[in-house]
């Protein structure tokens, strides 16, 4: 242990501040950056019995002489966990502002609510810029994390600013405001049994063989639950409607990624079936990026969705029973799949310090709809050519796309294509509904 916090150590428990001294030195060669002050400055607070740190929650001990203490083992655990985080400064999410707030920012039972608390942040005059700009401030952490330092300011059309952080992090929280709420729900818990089953006369706080005392449950209730298909096959029309949908939809792991807490229920909007629980941040990863209704930019995130993580995002896609019958994908995904998979080499490259680079950003549109397949065109382009020129790489048939797109399925994923096929269209409906393009919020699950 580092010299300077040795003075606070007591029976395997440091005070708060030799624990905020041990978690910055523990941490230091962490990828996500961390904040002093974890411990003891907001939204950390010891009288409620636990402090977060990244997705960990260490417990709050009273020492016998009053003093706040934590266990140093706790410390370290939640230090090598977030030393195992591996993260991609480029791989960004939107975080606000928005028209409509996500979900989880509601929860009012997590006092970290950490949406809501960089919202507040950035709403304060001048503080966007002294974020951007990484200036020197009294210390500012969510769960431990400095936020500030890994924030990314966009302008958009020259006027509206929109603020971003890397995917890992957005994970990290969100498992933060998860493991907070299981806490505190099993707190409650614990107290309403310590209510019915105490007499009156008996202090509600528990003391150990030291005579210490403790304010909050022995530990964190259990992970979430892995997603096994329970809602296969279900209507996201009528499963949305029922009370307590909510709540059942945070019991689960994300179904993509199997580490974060599923916040949203991803649900085909072709078709209408419920795909998946899934995270904040796979929800956001599999958007299409809409310039318009029926034009989309062909984002960097699709590698990701058709190459590193294909054999997952494809499973996840076909939880609709839609799409597997019919062996497609929604229009807007298979639109992207086009550009990006099987127009890859139509798109030209330009010179580069190191070789060649591909040329512009691609985009494609469409006209007509998937209900018309006839009718139906692709047309994949590039923008922002460095020569100044705005190629139409090719006009696609909608047909065509699907065929094609099948034929790739087979060799890209053997398992999904085998479970898709033409004999599982009973109960389907008729025509597909049209494709609804809205991007006002960050909480609406579109696809």
């Amino acid at each position: 242990m580092s010299e300077r916090v040795m003075p606070g150590r007591t029976d395997g428990l440091i005070t708060l501040g030799a624990a905020d001294a041990l978690w910055v030195d523990l941490t230091a060669d962490s990828a996500v950056p961390t904040a002093s002050g974890a411990f003891t400055r907001s939204p950390a607070h010891p009288r409620m019995g636990y402090v977060l740190l990244g997705g960990h929650v260490v417990a709050t001990v009273r020492a016998s002489g009053g003093q706040w203490c934590v266990p140093e083992a706790e410390v370290r655990r939640a230090a090598a966990e977030l030393n195992a985080v591996r993260m991609d400064r480029r791989d960004l999410v939107r975080i606000g502002p928005f028209r409509a707030a996500p979900g989880q920012e509601n929860n009012e039972d997590t006092p970290l609510r950490w949406r809501r608390r960089i919202t507040g942040e950035l709403r304060e005059p001048g503080r966007p810029e002294r974020a951007a700009r990484r200036e020197v401030g009294p210390p500012y952490h969510l769960a431990g994390i400095d936020w500030r330092r890994l924030l990314v300011a966009r302008t958009r059309d020259g006027t509206q600013r929109t603020w971003w952080l890397p995917r890992a992090v957005v994970r990290l929280l969100d498992a933060a405001e998860h493991t907070e709420a299981q806490w505190v729900q099993a707190a409650r818990t614990r107290r309403s049994s310590a209510a019915v089953t105490e007499p009156p006369s008996h202090p509600r706080q528990a003391r150990d063989t030291e005579g210490r005392r403790t304010t909050g449950p022995e530990g964190p209730t259990a992970p979430p639950r892995p997603y096994n298909g329970e809602l296969e096959g279900r209507l996201y029309s009528v499963l949305s409607r029922k009370p307590g949908s909510a709540g059942r939809v945070a019991g689960w792991a994300c179904a993509v990624c199997r580490t974060a807490p599923a916040a949203v229920l991803d649900h085909c909007h072709e078709h209408g079936y419920v795909r998946a629980p899934v995270c904040q941040s796979c929800n956001t990863q599999e958007r299409p990026d809409h310039l318009y209704s029926n034009d989309i930019r062909v984002a960097n995130r699709y590698t990701r969705l058709f190459h590193t993580d294909a054999d997952d995002w494809l499973r996840h896609w076909h939880r609709c029973p839609g799409c597997r019958a019919r062996t497609t994908l929604p229009l807007p995904h298979l639109a992207a799949w086009t550009a990006h998979i099987a127009c890859r080499s139509l798109r030209p490259t330009h010179p580069a310090p190191r070789g060649r680079k591909p040329c512009g950003v691609l985009r494609v549109s469409w006209t007509g709809s998937q209900n018309a397949p006839r009718s139906c065109l692709l047309t994949v382009a590039v923008d922002f050519c460095p020569s100044g020129e705005h190629r139409v790489l090719a006009r696609v048939p909608y047909r065509e796309a699907a065929e094609r797109f099948g034929v790739w399925l087979a060799e890209t994923a053997p398992a999904v294509a085998a479970a898709a096929g033409p004999d599982r269209l009973d109960g389907l409906p008729a025509q597909s509904r049209p494709v609804i393009a809205d991007t006002s919020g960050e909480g609406l699950a579109l696809f």
